[in-house]
């Protein structure tokens, strides 16, 4: 489905997700919801030998296939089986958590434990960056994409995450628009 929505410029939107996160050499990188890697393995391009790339997801079979890109590739990066809601990392640990499409599957009180998780993982300072989908402002549109995709994706905004990320303590939230009529991101700090 995000092949179809996104016309095949998954690659696109990986390396703008990166940039947007504003990924700097020597920086600590957790992936939440890596799924099959991509995104962490273009994280780890801007770390640079000096910073750590980490990937979680709680399908052990794309862990699988993000280790299997891993290795093809040389990339040293960590995949792991894990949950957002009890991440497998010290307090503190991470300048940057990201995660791209797939916060929109969780349900809100997951969703709310997972923006706690990923705020105690943050150093102070540390920023969280999410892509997702976004439904289209028409109503008609929003319509027929939904009931041609029966995908919870529809009925998901970044907008419902901006209370939820206050609540678990982020500062400094910004969410807006990109390059991709589908998908919105938001992002906040950890004060």
């Amino acid at each position: 489905m995000t092949h179809v929505l996104l016309l095949g410029r998954e690659r696109r939107l990986r390396e703008m997700t990166a940039d947007m996160a504003g990924i700097k050499p020597g920086d600590r990188v957790l992936d939440v919801g890596c799924g099959p890697g991509n995104l962490t393995l273009a994280a780890k391009s801007r770390t640079g030998t000096g910073g750590e790339v980490h990937g979680i997801d709680a399908a052990p079979e794309m862990i699988e296939v993000a280790m299997g890109k891993a290795a093809k590739s040389g990339a040293d990066v960590d995949f792991r089986v894990g949950l957002i809601e009890e991440i497998p990392f010290e307090d503190g640990y991470f300048d940057v958590v990201l995660s791209s499409l797939m916060i929109h599957h969780l349900p809100d009180d997951l969703k709310r434990r997972g923006f706690t998780e990923i705020r105690r993982v943050l150093k102070p300072g540390g920023r969280l960056l999410i892509v997702d989908f976004k439904p289209p402002s028409n109503h008609f549109m929003k319509h027929i994409l939904a009931h041609i995709l029966s995908h919870r994706m529809m009925k998901v905004d970044v907008d419902g995450y901006v209370p939820m990320m206050e609540q678990a303590g982020f500062s400094n939230i910004e969410k807006g628009s990109t390059q991709f009529r589908l998908i919105s991101f938001i992002k906040g700090e950890k004060s």
